[in-house]
């Protein structure tokens, strides 16, 4: 967690950005992996391929399909997440997913094997907040912060619950919806933010719908982490394993843009 905290304590916005692995296969992931950090990630999250992505929209499902088609399991993501770890050991690693890989060995079999692969994060997008044992305390055992999502829904009555036991920061997703297809107005993202960061000292970090470096300047200026991924995750549909080049640059863009941003 050292890592996640050092990756939002340089004095600027972090730009955090994903990418499914094994996708369009796991022996290309790592150049894809390494692109981003070459662009200037301070965070990444890795996204574990699921049959039934509910949270994500048509780029992330699809990506998913194509890394499970390429024979790609938890056990080649926890080796590409290990190998990650050993090229850049500064760089904090956020697994994003689903329960169910995550669960089906038992939580602390996924802690442990999380933990010894370098994992920093997790982000467990359909084990609501008020179902934490399902995984939060293995998490927070083997020092991997639980990364808790607040959308435009969460009320005053519910972020406590929210925020208890969260740790490496928050995620704030400002659309009520899917991955990719559509952007808030920064105005109520600014209102959001700032009502979030009233209630807990973690770092706010904003995605969904974040696309240009146009739009993730914008957000910079309010929050304390910008998360792109459909935008990037398509340009490995589009590129296939010659995407490392493309990543790189679109990367690079948003970087400059979120660190210029104020």
């Amino acid at each position: 967690m050292s890592r996640l905290a050092a990756a939002f304590a340089k004095g600027r916005p972090a730009l955090v950005t994903f990418m499914t692995v094994g996708d369009p296969s796991p022996d290309a992931t790592p150049a894809i992996l390494d692109a981003l950090v070459e662009g200037g990630a301070d965070v990444i999250e890795l996204g574990m391929p699921f049959t039934d992505p509910m949270a994500d929209g048509p780029a992330i499902q699809a990506a998913n399909l194509r890394a499970l088609a390429a024979g790609t399991t938890t056990a080649a993501i926890l080796a590409l997440a290990a190998g990650f770890r050993e090229r850049h050991p500064d760089v904090p690693l956020v697994l994003m997913g689903y329960a169910n890989p995550m669960t089906v060995r038992g939580p602390e079999w996924f802690a442990a094997e999380a933990a010894k692969a370098g994992i920093d994060g997790v982000i467990c997008v359909d084990i609501p907040p008020e179902e934490d044992d399902a995984l939060g305390p293995a998490l927070r055992a083997a020092g991997i912060a639980p990364i808790r999502l607040a959308t435009p829904t969460t009320d005053t009555a519910r972020l406590p619950a929210v925020l208890a036991g969260s740790l490496g920061f928050l995620y704030y997703v400002s659309v009520a919806g899917i991955t990719g297809k559509q952007q808030a107005a920064l105005g109520s993202i600014e209102d959001a933010v700032a009502r979030l960061k009233a209630a807990t000292d973690l770092p706010v970090a904003v995605g969904f719908g974040v696309r240009t470096p146009e739009q993730a300047s914008a957000i910079a200026k309010v929050s304390d982490g910008v998360v792109v991924g459909s935008a990037l995750v398509e340009l490995v549909a589009r590129h296939g394993r010659d995407a490392a080049g493309p990543v790189r640059e679109a990367t690079k863009a948003l970087a400059d843009a979120v660190r210029t941003a104020r």
